[in-house]
């Protein structure tokens, strides 16, 4: 399994952007999803997953009602829609699958590489 994150960028605070993580070697439709970022100096922190079909979301406190997590099987790929941006949301963001949908970095059995978010205030 294969994972590519892109979409990261510099945006003004209040800003939106929007991540996308594209799944290859297997079914994107057998794997939850799930994002994680990583600030400079500080340890990796869960955002937000997905599970295989969709119908279950979970979410960090410190980004309910403003990112969306979503996928597309069809597609293969997932999506983090990231909307009224702060500048502590600057890290790096990575893509993780794993069968079932989980909060924990440790249970993820696939990584994408990370995408650079920043956010200017």
């Amino acid at each position: 399994v294969q994972l590519q994150a892109s979409g990261g960028g510099l945006v003004q605070a209040g800003g939106s952007l929007r991540l996308s993580c594209a799944l290859s070697g297997r079914t994107f439709s057998s794997y939850a999803m799930g994002w994680f970022r990583q600030a400079p100096g500080k340890e990796r922190e869960f955002v937000a997953a997905i599970n295989w079909s969709g119908s279950r979301t979970t979410y960090a406190d410190s980004v309910k009602g403003r990112f969306t997590i979503s996928r597309d099987n069809a597609k293969n790929t997932g999506y983090l829609q990231m909307n009224s941006l702060r500048p502590e949301d600057t890290a790096v963001y990575s893509c993780a699958a794993r069968p079932t949908i989980a909060t924990l970095s440790d249970e993820y059995d696939y990584w994408g590489q990370g995408t650079q978010v920043t956010v200017s205030s």
